[in-house]
């Protein structure tokens, strides 16, 4: 077997503590915070002086997480605007299947949340839209129906 699960996804902030608040609010649960340093971590990421503080985060079944990092050494970089489309290059969003989609999007626009196109439904599955939050992180909401 190639692989046995996927672990995590990491996503680089600037402000740690309004993401990781964000995505409490969407229903993860935090694991805990931790600073990051020293020789291990520069040989596997392949940068010298790596000094950063990590969130981990999980969904309510256990089996999903999001990594989340703040660098202090060396400073992150941007790859683009914060409000890049959908169709931009790279990994552009996650998504989650939520219970209410309209509770959950009327929680995170508390956390600075906006809706990037509009509530759709796909057929009589699912209704789905896409949500930019802090520092442009797109999150994917589905709502299974029936």
């Amino acid at each position: 077997m190639a692989i046995q699960r996927l672990d995590n996804v990491l996503i680089v902030v600037d402000d740690l503590d309004a993401v990781v608040a964000f995505f409490v609010e969407l229903g993860m649960e935090l694991e805990g915070t931790s600073p990051v340093e020293g020789r291990w971590v520069e040989q596997v990421i392949g940068l010298d002086g790596v000094r950063q503080d990590v969130a981990m985060l999980r969904t309510p079944d256990g089996h999903g997480r999001v990594e989340l990092a703040r660098f202090h050494t060396p400073k992150a970089v941007s790859a683009g605007p914060k409000d890049a489309p959908a169709n931009t290059l790279g990994i552009r969003r996650i998504m989650f299947a939520v219970d209410d989609i309209e509770d959950t999007v009327a929680r995170l626009r508390t956390h600075g949340a906006e809706l990037v196109g509009e509530l759709a439904r796909y057929e009589n599955v699912y209704r789905l839209c896409y949500v930019r939050g802090p520092e442009g992180i797109i999150v994917g909401l589905a709502e299974q129906l029936g």
